[in-house]
């Protein structure tokens, strides 16, 4: 027996839900417990089930708010009738009305569905309590559009068209009637205190082109499911930690001459450099390679990078795992495997679990300052930046050098200041004196 799905009431204060998308056709078998549409309400995203088993006969509401409990499809056997259903979805409120003070209507109610007869008024459909209004505010029904079902015509119908229709006892100047009538301007849609003037018309008049060039719309899509977990855990993150973020400029002339005596040998980039150094300072300060549970601090004798790769939806963090353990080259190696299964949709979640610290570079981007959020349940995160020729003094002289800001959040309540400070200017010294990794 056919049946609405409603707008479920998803906690206590939702009023109503904005209905994003549907996951079936009409005409599509349902079983009870399936995903049939998208509804998002002032907090979050839901995505709702069937609550039954049958064909998607009808979708009342394809997109849009919809109050709390109201009828948003109609579900059914395949060869069901429900015209009676759905020509009263759409007035069901009014209908209940209406037949509360008309007796001589009939109202049939089941499986949540109500049909309330309607006035006839030559071919034109008029509810009683239309009707009624309609006398009342002195209104030919004949005039008024019906945006019920079957062209019905409902009380808010006769409402908007008094409304539209109304005389309005507005004052213009001669030369503002004249304009206006030359530019077909309706004197009645321009709101204003006081006497219209002919600028007045014009300044409408320029503004309804504006609007009809532009045709501005907007366009609501739903979050993608990568998406909706990266809202999730940046939120929890800045809810989880009191964070700093200390910048600090580096020269990158020595690490760009290593990187150029390698390209023939192994070609690294900048990102394999700075893991590879990150990786041996972090055993230096353990506390920027640590993590927080509860009241203890969990320290490691090891460091495995997480090194961000952006993605068309969204962001992931794949894992370098014991990053001190392993050379330069190996280390390169994993980090383009890894970015080409992030752009492939094959990691595993062992490839991105386990990371004690995480570097994200927007640097190709021509960044030059920004203030990343810390990957839980880890402690700080390197930002890294665009290489700048910058102009320094340097003993009297003015000289061009390429430096680089890096951007360090971390925790405040495992990391001091003092110990941020140390940990960057240690990341400083590999930076601009690179050889020191061999040692």
């Amino acid at each position: 027996m056919a049946e609405f799905i409603i707008m479920p009431k998803l906690g206590l204060t939702m009023t109503e839900g904005t209905v994003l998308n549907w996951r079936k056709a009409e005409g599509d078998t349902i079983a009870a417990g399936e995903v049939l549409f998208d509804v998002e309400t002032d907090k979050l995203t839901n995505e709702i089930e069937a609550t039954a088993t049958g064909v998607l006969r009808k979708i009342l509401v394809k997109e849009g708010s919809v109050e709390v409990l109201k009828p948003v499809a109609i579900i059914g056997a395949a060869e069901e009738d429900i015209s009676d259903l759905w020509s009263g979805s759409s007035a069901i409120e009014e209908s209940k009305q209406e037949n509360e003070n008309h007796t001589g209507n009939t109202e049939i109610v089941q499986n949540n569905s109500v049909t309330v007869g309607a006035v006839e008024d030559g071919r034109r459909k008029v509810s009683p309590k239309a009707r009624k209004l309609a006398e009342e505010l002195e209104v030919e029904v004949a005039l008024v559009t019906g945006t019920g079902p079957s062209g019905r015509i409902t009380k808010k119908d006769v409402l908007h068209y008094k409304e539209n229709n109304k005389a309005q006892k507005v004052k213009v100047s001669p030369a503002a009637a004249r304009v206006a009538e030359g530019l077909g301007v309706d004197i009645q849609q321009i709101h204003k205190a006081g006497r219209i003037m002919k600028d007045d018309v014009v300044s409408y008049h320029k503004n309804e082109e504006l609007l009809n060039y532009v045709n501005p719309k907007e366009e609501r899509v739903p979050m993608s499911g990568m998406r909706k977990v990266i809202a999730k855990r940046m939120l929890a993150s800045q809810e989880i930690s009191p964070t700093v973020t200390y910048s600090l400029r580096v020269d990158t002339t020595q690490l760009m001459a290593v990187r150029n005596q390698l390209k023939n040998t192994a070609k690294v980039t900048y990102t394999d450099l700075l893991v590879k150094i990150i990786s041996q300072v972090l055993l230096e300060f353990p506390l920027l390679n640590c993590s927080i549970d509860s009241n203890e601090l969990i320290f490691r004798n090891y460091a495995s990078i997480g090194v961000a790769v952006a993605l068309e939806d969204g962001l992931v963090v794949p894992v370098i795992r014991y990053a001190n353990k392993k050379g330069l080259a190996e280390i390169s190696r994993e980090i383009k495997e890894l970015a080409s299964k992030a752009k492939n949709n094959e990691l595993a979640a062992e490839d991105m679990t386990g990371g004690t610290f995480t570097v994200t570079n927007l640097g190709m981007f021509g960044m030059e300052m920004f203030t990343p959020i810390i990957n839980q349940p880890e402690v700080a995160i390197l930002g890294v930046n665009a290489i700048v020729d910058t102009p320094v003094a340097i003993n009297g002289q003015v000289v061009i050098k390429p430096l680089m800001n890096l951007s360090l959040t971390a925790d405040h309540r495992a990391v001091d200041g003092s110990v941020a400070a140390q940990f960057m200017s240690r990341i400083r010294e590999y930076v601009e004196n690179p050889m020191i990794l061999l040692l």
